[in-house]
C-alpha cells in the first residue's frame, strides 16, 4: 500500500463536495502535470491519500482512498491525461495546517513542503503516521 496527497482548492472541489459523492467517489480529474499523472498512473485501489485544501484553509482536511485505478480523464479528448477515482474515508480529527507541517522537522523532507505546487504527491509511511497523529489520528487508516 502506498500513500498520497490530494490538493484541491475547496471553492472548486471541497473535502466536503467529495463526501457528498458517497461510495462512488469522483475522478481526480483536470490534473495537467505529467508528474502528478504519474504518480495517478502507480496507484493501486485502497491506496490512501491526504486531502488537501489549497489557496484557501491551506490543511490536510481529510482522508481518501483510491476506488478505481487510472483511466482517460474524461473533462478532455487528449489521450495523455488521465486520472484515478478517489472517494472520502473520513475527516480528520483535528485539520493539519501547512504552518504546523513545515514546523515539524519530521516532515521537512515532505513533498507538501518541498514541491509546493504539485497537485497529486506521494506521502512516505512515515509522514503518512506523523501527519495522521498531529491530526489527532492514533490509529490511522491503511
Amino acid at each position: 500500500m502506498a500513500f498520497w496527497l490530494f490538493k484541491s482548492e475547496p471553492f472548486k472541489f471541497s473535502f466536503e463536495m467529495l463526501k457528498a459523492k458517497g461510495a462512488d467517489g469522483a475522478e481526480w480529474d483536470g490534473v495537467r502535470n505529467y508528474l502528478a499523472r504519474n504518480n495517478m498512473r502507480a496507484m493501486q485501489i485502497g491506496d490512501k491519500g491526504f486531502f488537501y485544501h489549497s489557496n484557501e484553509g491551506l490543511e490536510v482536511v481529510g482522508i481518501a482512498e483510491v476506488c478505481a485505478l487510472a483511466h482517460h480523464d474524461s473533462t478532455t479528448d487528449d489521450p495523455r491525461w488521465e486520472c484515478v477515482d478517489i472517494r472520502a474515508v473520513m475527516d480528520m480529527p483535528k485539520p493539519v495546517s501547512l504552518k504546523d507541517v513545515k514546523a515539524n522537522p519530521a516532515l521537512e523532507k515532505m513533498s507538501l513542503v518541498t514541491s509546493m505546487r504539485l497537485s497529486v504527491q506521494p506521502v512516505t509511511e512515515d509522514e503518512w503516521l506523523e501527519v495522521c497523529r498531529m491530526g489527532g489520528l492514533d490509529n490511522p487508516p491503511r
